[in-house]
C-alpha cells in the first residue's frame, strides 16, 4: 500500500485555497495580512503599498494593494480579477485565489476556486450571513472543496465580542448542515489589525483553537484526491525516433485518479484495447507506481494504438461510457446559452462536438434550492443542462474525481471558454 504522506512528491506538499465573501469584507486585505506577517513580502513591495497608501491618506497601510493589481481594482477598492499569490513557510508550499466577491463576477470565483483543496468564507462580523454567504459556500458546494474555514472578520469592529462570533457561527452551521458540508472551521479574526490571522490575538481570550495560518498548515489533504478509481488522460505521444531511443513510444500525461503499478492490465478507452504497463518513467528516472498528481509516460508491453485524448484506466474498473451528460454548469459568457446550439466540450485532454439538449432546471443560489426555470442560462447563472455529444466521453461523477467528472464548453465560433460543468 502506497504511503501518499511520505510518497515524496513535491506536489503533495501543495496546498490551493480560495478566498471568498462579499465586496469589502476583507478578502484580499486577509491576503495581505497573511503574507505581511509570515514574511513573504519584499522590501520593495511593501515599499510600494506604503507609498500607495499614504498617496491616498490612508491610515492604516493597505494590505489589499498586494492583491488588487488591476487599476480598476486600486481605484474601485474591490477585487475584480482573479490574482493567484504564491508563498511558504517552513511546512508547506501555497497557492492562494482572490477571488471576486460581486455577484457579477461570480465565473471569475468558479475559476479561481475549481482547484483549491479548502475555501475560506469571509463574513463581516457587524453584518452576519447574508445572501453573498449563500451563494459562495454553494459555489463552494458545488465544486466539491474538501475543507471550508469560516473567518468572522472585523471583529476588532464589534470589540471583540464573542456572542456576535457564536451567533454568526450558529446561522452558518444551518447553511453547512443543509448542504452537508465536510471539514468546517470557525475563527475569529481582524485582517487589519492581525488578529488570529499568523499571530494569536490577546484580544479573544475567550477562543483558543488556531490561528489561519495553523489551520492552512495542518489541513489534511492527502486524502482529498481519488486514489481509487484509475484514470490516466492521455495528453501526448512520444516517438523521439533518435538512434539512442529508436523504438521508443511512450504516452506521456498527469495521472487524474488512482495508483498504476508496472505490471498492471490495463484498457484504453474508446477503443477496448488491452494491455499491460512496462515502464512508469519520469523526468527524474523510471519508477514502479504512480498516483495523483503526478505527471509521468507509460510504455506498455503490446504494440496497440493509442493517442491524445485517450483514457488509460485498468480492466476492472472503468469510466462511464456516456454521449449524453446532465451537467452542473455555470455559464461564463455574456452570451446567453443557445437551445439547440453547438459546442466544443472539452474533458480532460479529450475534445469533442456536443448539442444542448436543454435546460433542466435553474439554481436559486440565495435560497439553495432548485427552481423550475428552462430559460437558457445567462451570464454567472447555475443550472442542470442535457448535452449530448457526438463521441462517446469516459467520466467519472464530479464528486468522485473533480478531474474526469469536470468540462468546459468552447464556442466554435470564437474559441470562448463559455461554461464550466460538473458531471453528476
Amino acid at each position: 500500500m502506497t504511503d501518499f504522506s511520505t510518497a515524496g512528491y513535491l506536489d503533495m506538499e501543495l496546498l490551493r485555497f480560495t478566498t471568498a465573501g462579499s465586496v469589502d469584507d476583507g478578502k484580499s486585505t486577509l491576503i495581505g495580512r497573511l503574507l505581511y506577517d509570515s514574511k513573504s513580502i519584499f522590501e520593495d513591495q511593501m515599499e510600494a503599498i506604503e507609498r500607495s497608501s499614504e498617496l491616498k491618506g490612508e491610515e492604516h497601510t493597505n494590505l489589499a494593494l498586494l492583491t488588487d493589481g488591476l487599476r480598476a481594482e486600486r481605484e474601485q477598492g474591490i477585487t475584480i480579477d482573479v490574482a493567484y499569490r504564491y508563498f511558504a513557510t517552513p511546512k508547506r508550499k501555497f497557492i492562494i485565489a482572490d477571488t471576486p466577491g460581486h455577484i457579477q463576477y461570480t465565473r471569475n470565483m468558479v475559476t479561481g476556486a475549481s482547484t483549491a483543496n479548502l475555501a475560506i468564507i469571509l463574513i463581516d462580523a457587524r453584518k452576519g450571513v447574508i445572501e453573498q454567504t449563500y451563494r459562495h459556500t454553494y459555489i463552494a458546494h458545488l465544486l466539491k472543496i474538501p475543507h471550508i474555514v469560516v473567518c468572522i472578520n472585523k471583529m476588532d469592529l464589534v470589540d471583540y465580542d464573542q456572542a456576535v462570533f457564536e451567533k454568526i457561527q450558529a446561522d452558518y452551521t444551518a447553511i453547512a448542515e443543509k448542504l452537508d458540508l465536510g471539514s468546517v472551521e470557525y475563527l475569529p479574526i481582524s485582517a487589519l489589525v492581525g488578529d488570529n490571522v499568523v499571530n494569536r490575538s490577546e484580544a479573544t481570550s475567550w477562543y483558543t483553537g488556531k490561528t489561519l495560518l495553523e489551520v492552512l498548515e495542518s489541513t489534511p489533504i492527502n486524502n482529498d484526491r481519488d486514489f481509487e478509481n484509475p484514470r490516466f488522460p492521455v495528453q501526448y505521444v512520444i516517438r523521439p525516433q533518435s538512434t539512442e531511443y529508436h523504438d521508443f513510444r511512450g504516452f506521456a500525461g498527469q495521472v487524474a485518479g488512482g495508483v498504476f503499478k508496472v505490471g498492471d492490465e490495463i484498457m484504453v478507452l474508446p477503443t477496448g484495447k488491452t494491455s499491460k504497463i512496462k515502464t512508469i518513467s519520469t523526468y527524474d528516472g523510471d519508477i514502479q507506481e504512480a498516483f495523483p498528481p503526478m505527471s509521468v509516460t507509460f510504455t506498455l508491453e503490446d504494440e496497440i494504438d493509442v493517442s491524445r485524448g485517450n483514457m488509460i484506466v485498468k480492466t476492472d474498473n472503468q469510466a462511464d461510457n456516456k454521449k449524453e451528460l446532465d451537467v452542473m454548469m455555470c455559464w461564463m459568457s455574456e452570451t446567453p446559452l443557445k437551445p439547440r446550439g453547438k459546442y466544443i466540450l472539452r474533458h480532460t485532454s479529450n475534445e469533442v462536438r456536443c448539442i444542448v439538449n436543454g435546460v433542466i432546471n435553474k439554481v436559486d443560489i440565495e435560497k439553495i434550492e432548485n427552481i423550475e426555470d428552462n430559460s437558457p442560462l445567462q451570464l454567472n447563472e447555475i443550472g442542470k443542462v442535457s448535452l449530448k455529444t457526438a463521441m462517446p466521453v469516459f467520466t467519472d461523477d464530479y464528486r468522485v474525481n473533480r478531474i474526469s467528472g469536470s468540462i468546459i464548453l468552447v464556442d466554435e465560433a470564437t474559441n470562448e471558454t463559455v461554461a464550466a460543468g460538473m458531471i453528476r
